[in-house]
């Protein structure tokens, strides 16, 4: 049986996973449901893990992996692409390619893979898929494409409705010319030669069973590999850690099957081997090289997990303590490769990830579990670099930044920007449209989106990836609003926060529960105030019909893990429980404040 090895990339939200489903229900998995199967995935309509499934297409195995878009998910992809023999790029026929669209589509072509694309979404109002493929073709060329890789085929589809075509003329009825296509131009991934070789598989995912432990996703490029089979892992020339294998899975569509062997070209899953990482070489021969490593992005921002110690903690959570949450950072370590977490301080968890929404997802799967926690404000990850005269640069991390908005909001955009040390690299208007080409401190961008949404009404689309360290920015003045913290415990009141919104935005309803040094809102003159949230309107026994005041209240700016992660100053905490989302202040109370600046003149 021919076995074909494919994955789908492109940027967030241009149809990767609606077209792997449309493969699946063409191929007889409609019954197994979308392949964006984790609950956060459903609810934001992105994807976050990548996933692997198969089909079976004239007598033809095509293993497919499909990848996340957003660029905090970047190092999914990258690996992921060293385990298949072809990517289909997709790209929106309306947006053209974006950000990711060009970091997964360079990843591609430095391995040598040719890609084919596909122009998904042909059916949108506003799509110039001709426009679109001049776009692919300059991307190509400027990326350094040899010429078969700029020989790329092209297939237009819409994903939604399952049909795809070779030509815009044609009359598109179902995905047979994408899978024909696949088959034309993918090459097989296993021949006889590979079969006869000693076993080489390569880790290029992880995945954790409560029952069978780590499981390692492989792509298993040289001879026969067995389920109960002993083997070496090599990481590197040097070592070679023995083990043995208890389980052995291939995919079908969506289900993991036991089996006992998979011969070289198929992708697997296997249980058995507790210390294995992604990049190792599995071989049965302790002689047989290891194949050419994996290498992962670092990560850019940091933060500080912490024990909730509000007056409100304990009141929501099943894990509120310490080594619970140790515990569960230890377990997402197991699968999340893009994440590390240093342990060595006494009181809190140092967290380092790709992103704020690398950070946010995993907080908000904790708090879904039942977890109690705060965290710190996120800052980016500084380097000190020294030259080969002993003089020392710090280094910090820059993204591009891709901006479409209405041309009437590009001024205030590039405002917003210029104060965060952003520096425009490239600008087009055209029909009313502005594209804007940023490269921005990472340090500069947090924080960013909220504002950009405000200032563009809703109408812009903001895309960003990770470019490189380069020498510090300098200071960057990012909040323009102060706190408003509240200087009482209670409920807090509709008069009270009627008086209080002309003064800045509010984060709470009437009668939320409230306690002293917990942010309620944002003052718009940018210094802190302390206010009285709970303060009732003073009753008398005298009415008449002017004296009383509808009180119409703006409805508030409501707190979740990503305003709030934006939103948060250096001397504020992110309170996170499975019911709520509260900001306050890391010294709740005015005796705290005095008793830390004598704890700071002491020493």
């Amino acid at each position: 049986m021919e076995i074909r090895n494919i994955a789908i990339i492109a940027h967030v939200d241009h149809g990767k996973t609606t077209l792997t489903d449309a493969i699946m229900t063409q191929c007889g998995h409609a019954d197994e449901g979308s392949m964006d199967s984790n609950a956060l995935e459903q609810e934001r309509g992105i994807t976050i893990y990548a996933k692997n499934t198969s089909v079976m297409y004239k007598g033809t195995k095509i293993n497919i992996v499909d990848t996340p878009g957003h660029a905090d998910f970047g190092s999914e992809v990258e690996r992921v692409l060293r385990s298949i023999d072809c990517v289909l790029l997709v790209v929106d026929a309306q947006e053209g390619p974006m950000p990711q669209t060009r970091f997964v589509l360079k990843k591609s072509l430095e391995l040598g893979l040719n890609p084919i694309v596909i122009i998904n979404k042909i059916d949108k109002p506003a799509a110039n898929p001709n426009l679109t493929h001049e776009h692919v073709l300059e991307l190509f060329i400027e990326l350094g494409a040899h010429d078969k890789q700029i020989d790329f085929p092209t297939v237009y589809a819409v994903g939604r409705q399952g049909t795809a075509k070779l030509d815009l003329k044609d009359e598109g009825k179902d995905l047979t010319p994408l899978l024909d296509t696949i088959l034309k131009h993918v090459p097989p991934a296993n021949t006889p030669e590979q079969a006869s070789k000693p076993l080489a598989a390569q880790v290029f995912n992880l995945g954790y069973d409560n029952f069978l432990g780590r499981l390692a996703v492989c792509r298993v490029y040289d001879g026969t590999i067995k389920s109960t089979q002993n083997v070496f892992a090599r990481r590197g020339d040097v070592e070679a850690i023995p083990g043995k294998l208890t389980k052995l899975f291939t995919f079908e569509g969506k289900k993991r099957v036991e089996v006992e062997q998979a011969v070289a070209g198929d992708i697997v899953m296997i249980a058995g081997l507790p210390d294995i990482y992604i990049g190792e070489t599995l071989v049965d021969d302790v002689n047989t090289k290891a194949l050419p490593s994996i290498k992962i992005d670092e990560p850019t921002i940091s933060l500080n997990f912490l024990v909730n110690n509000s007056p409100f903690a304990g009141q929501e959570g099943t894990f509120v303590t310490g080594r619970q949450i140790r515990e569960r950072l230890e377990k997402e370590l197991e699968i999340n490769v893009g994440l590390k977490v240093d342990f060595s301080a006494n009181d809190y968890f140092k967290v380092y990830g790709r992103g704020e929404l690398h950070v946010a997802i995993l907080i908000e799967n904790m708090r879904r579990e039942g977890y109690e926690l705060q965290v710190s404000q996120p800052e980016v990850i500084v380097k000190e670099e020294k030259a080969a005269d002993g003089s020392v640069t710090k280094m910090e991390p820059f993204e591009e930044l891709t901006i479409d908005v209405p041309e009437g909001y590009a001024g205030a955009v590039i405002e917003k920007l210029g104060k965060r040390k952003a520096i425009m690299t490239e600008m087009k208007t055209k029909e009313g449209l502005s594209r804007m080409l940023f490269e921005i401190p990472t340090r500069g961008l947090l924080g960013y989106r909220n504002a950009f949404t405000i200032d563009t009404k809703g109408e812009g689309i903001l895309a960003s990836r990770f470019i490189e360290f380069r020498p510090y920015a300098g200071e960057i003045q990012k909040r323009e609003t102060g706190s408003m913290t509240s200087m009482v415990s209670g409920k807090s009141l509709g008069f009270s926060l009627w008086n209080l919104q002309e003064r800045g935005r509010l984060f709470i309803d009437p009668a939320t529960e409230v306690y002293q040094g917990m942010v309620v809102g944002d003052v718009a003159r940018g210094e802190d105030m302390e206010v009285n949230p709970c303060k009732g309107k003073q009753l008398t026994n005298m009415r008449s019909s002017g004296t009383d005041e509808a009180l119409l209240l703006t409805p508030p700016y409501r707190l979740d893990i990503e305003r709030g992660l934006e939103l948060m100053r250096g001397d504020e905490y992110l309170e996170i429980t499975p019911k709520s989302v509260r900001l306050r202040k890391k010294l709740l109370t005015v005796l705290d404040k005095a008793k830390a600046r004598r704890h700071d003149g002491f020493k």
